[in-house]
């Protein structure tokens, strides 16, 4: 049981270091606290009582009422520790996701797309104390999630993410910022997040991206805008097989990074380029950085002092030591 309490003041342990020096003391007076008597036989006088041998036990009484004495002036005590946490700035996000056919490009593995739902769910789960909406667009854009605390349905809904040809026809940043910012405006939060993510160019849409912005500068929004794809030439869909599988060719990796920076730039977020599946990590740890809620512990603490017992067990013993000495090895004294 010691190795659960805590000790208030562990420097009375120290004290034991009397113990063994009593032990020798003891050892070497014990031969001249008895009277000695030299005869030529003591075969007349022989003794078979145990008392006599019995009596060291008086002894190793004292030691274990001095050690416990010891143990309840180092104050032994448990705690038992109950926290509360309280959420003083929580942040709503939005995750803008493109879902246009270029998604299932395989520069990164699987693919694009996949690839962001693995890593978008794991940033889900580090987010406890935000509210999180998804939006889908392509050629149109709509909300997948609204703002919700609840986890469990964000995680599902990601996961059923995928390319959507009634979606499909190119894409449309502008109206897919324009969804988040719809989604976020009438938010109460500290702070209002959005994630967009995209792999192409603004190719459709009947709203201006730079318009979109705007309104998310208004609102308070912030936008951290990302692309998603290697440099260069990437595998990509290219046209659907009459079996309805798509057709992969090698195509030139088009993203307009100055609208995505500018965007971020208006709003007072941040662009980044994901070129791989590690790149892309690193952004969605960096952005769970950049975006933290403040988040207040209280602990409270419950001390059940365990002292007392030791006293009276240290007491208990030396009394009961002091009675054998005074009754029945009293003639041996």
């Amino acid at each position: 049981m010691f190795w659960n309490y805590e000790y208030v003041n562990p420097e009375y342990f120290w004290l034991f270091i009397l113990l063994p020096l009593a032990i020798v003391w003891y050892a070497f007076k014990r031969k001249k606290q008895v009277a000695t008597l030299q005869m030529s036989s003591l075969k007349g006088f022989q003794d078979k009582s145990l008392l006599p041998r019995l009596k060291p036990l008086l002894f190793l009484l004292r030691l274990v009422a001095m050690s416990a004495i010891i143990v309840a002036l180092a104050r032994p005590r448990t705690v038992d520790i109950s926290s509360r946490t309280k959420t003083n700035k929580g942040i709503d996000i939005v995750m803008a996701i493109d879902i246009s056919a270029s998604m299932l490009a395989k520069d990164l593995r699987p693919n694009r797309l996949d690839a962001l739902k693995k890593v978008a769910a794991k940033f889900i789960k580090g987010r406890p104390s935000d509210r999180i909406g998804l939006v889908l667009y392509a050629g149109e854009s709509y909300t997948k999630t609204p703002i919700t605390s609840d986890k469990s349905i964000v995680l599902g809904s990601l996961k059923e993410v995928k390319y959507d040809s009634r979606v499909s026809g190119g894409t449309a940043i502008g109206m897919g910022l324009a969804t988040s910012v719809n989604r976020l405006k009438d938010s109460k939060a500290k702070s209002k997040v959005i994630i967009l993510l995209t792999d192409g160019v603004n190719n459709s849409g009947t709203i201006d991206p730079k318009i979109a912005s705007e309104l998310a500068l208004n609102f308070g929004i912030k936008v951290y805008t990302i692309g998603l794809g290697t440099n260069g030439m990437a595998l990509s869909p290219v046209r659907l097989r009459a079996n309805g599988s798509f057709l992969f060719d090698r195509v030139k990796v088009e993203i307009d990074e100055k609208l995505l920076k500018e965007i971020a730039k208006v709003t007072s977020g941040k662009y980044f380029r994901a070129t791989n599946n590690k790149k892309l990590q690193e952004i969605y740890a960096e952005i769970n950085k950049l975006e933290k809620t403040e988040v207040e512990e209280f602990k409270f603490y419950n001390y059940d002092e365990k002292f007392r017992f030791f006293v009276l067990f240290g007491l208990g013993f030396f009394l009961f030591e002091l009675l054998l000495r005074f009754t029945v090895f009293r003639s041996f004294i």
